[in-house]
C-alpha cells in the first residue's frame, strides 16, 4: 500500500502541477475599462484600443477580456466605479479621459493603469515626469486642453468683426479652469471680451447658449471634455440654431454642422494606449513607459456651415486646413 501510495504522490508531482500551472496560465487576463462618458459616444475609439492590443497579440474574447464601466457623463460615479474594477482584481485599468483618469489613480497605487488625457498628466499630478513616469500609472497625453487659446485665435481670424467671445466648459472637469485661464488670457491679448459659460449635464447646454446670446457673444469656443465629446451633434445643432460661429476639438464636431474643429486624432491615440495595455499584460511595468504625447493636430472646416451662417473664409485659413467638409 505505501509503495502504490508513493507512485500515486510521484505521479500526481508529475503530471498534476504541470496541468495546475497551464491552468493558472492558461487564464485570460482582464481589462477594466473606466470610461467617463457614454459607450457608443466611443465605440471608434474602444476600436482604436483593440486595434493596439492585436499588435501585440491580444483579441477581446479570445485570450484577453474587457470589463467595461461608463459613467454616462456623471463624472462623480467615476470612483466607484474604479474601486470596483479594483476590487474584481482586473490585471490593468485602461482610464479614458482626465477625469476617469484621476479616480483611477485615487483607487489603487499598485494596479497598473495606462490613461488617455487631454492634458500634460505631470501637471494633473498623475506621473511623476513624462520619460519616467514611475509608480503604477502611464499613457497618452493628447494635445487639447492646451489648444483652448489657438482655438480662439482661429476662431478670431473668421470672424474678425466680432468682439465678444463665449467659452463653454463643464465645471467637473478638472481641466476647465485652466482652459477658461488660458483663454481669458488670449482674449485679453485679441482685444476681445469673453463669456464664460459652465455645463456640466446635456440639460445644461441650451441654456448656456441662450444666456451667451443675451450677453452679446456672438461667437463660441467649447471647451474640451468627454460629455461635450459625446453630444458633437448635439452642440453643433445649437451653434447654428443661435447663429454662433464655433470652434471644438474634434472632427465629429465639424462633420456634424459645426464650422470649424482644431484637436487632435480621435483615434490614434486610443491605438497606442491598446500596444501600452498589451505590453503590460506580457509583463513590463507601466512607469517604466515613457508617456507617448500625440502632436498632430488637425483642423476641420465646414465650408456649408461657413456658407450658411454667411461668413467669408480667409484663403490662407482653408489652404492650411487638413479637411474642408462640403
Amino acid at each position: 500500500m505505501r509503495r502504490r501510495d508513493f507512485i500515486k504522490a510521484v505521479f500526481a508531482s508529475a503530471t498534476g502541477w504541470p496541468l495546475f500551472a497551464w491552468a493558472q496560465k492558461a487564464r485570460k487576463p482582464v481589462i477594466g475599462l473606466l470610461g467617463s462618458t457614454f459607450a457608443d459616444a466611443y465605440a471608434s475609439r474602444v476600436a482604436s484600443v483593440r486595434k493596439g492590443l492585436s499588435e501585440t497579440g491580444f483579441v477581446e474574447g479570445q485570450n484577453v477580456t474587457i470589463e467595461y464601466r461608463w459613467a454616462d457623463g456623471r463624472y462623480e460615479r467615476l470612483p466607484e466605479m474604479a474601486a470596483d474594477l479594483v476590487r474584481s482584481k482586473v490585471d490593468v485599468i485602461l482610464a479614458i479621459t482626465t477625469p476617469a483618469a484621476v479616480a483611477a489613480k485615487a483607487a489603487t497605487t499598485t494596479l497598473p493603469i495606462v490613461f488617455e488625457v487631454g492634458a500634460d498628466p505631470v501637471k494633473l499630478g498623475l506621473v511623476a515626469g513624462l520619460s519616467k513616469p514611475g509608480g503604477n500609472l502611464t499613457g497618452v497625453s493628447l494635445l487639447n486642453v492646451e489648444l483652448g487659446a489657438k482655438r480662439l485665435e482661429l476662431l478670431h481670424g473668421v470672424v474678425p468683426t466680432t468682439t465678444i467671445f463665449g467659452l463653454l466648459i463643464n465645471p467637473k472637469n478638472s481641466n476647465a479652469e485652466t482652459i477658461a485661464k488660458d483663454v481669458q488670457e488670449a482674449a485679453k491679448e485679441l482685444g476681445i471680451q469673453i463669456h464664460v459659460q459652465r455645463a456640466a449635464t446635456e440639460a445644461d447646454f441650451e441654456p448656456a447658449f441662450a444666456s451667451l446670446r443675451e450677453l452679446g457673444a456672438r461667437a463660441l469656443v467649447i471647451g474640451t471634455d468627454p460629455l461635450f465629446n459625446a453630444n458633437s451633434e448635439r452642440l453643433a445643432a445649437l451653434t447654428l440654431r443661435y447663429v454662433m460661429p464655433s470652434i471644438y476639438q474634434y472632427r465629429p464636431f465639424a462633420a456634424a454642422g459645426g464650422l470649424m474643429s482644431y484637436g487632435d486624432s480621435s483615434t490614434e491615440p486610443f491605438r497606442q494606449a491598446g500596444t501600452y495595455l498589451g505590453r503590460i499584460l506580457k509583463g513590463e511595468k507601466p512607469g517604466e513607459l515613457a508617456i507617448q504625447q500625440s502632436t498632430k493636430v488637425e483642423l476641420i472646416i465646414n465650408l456649408t456651415t461657413a456658407k450658411t451662417l454667411g461668413i467669408r473664409l480667409p484663403a490662407a485659413l482653408t489652404a492650411r486646413a487638413d479637411e474642408i467638409v462640403d
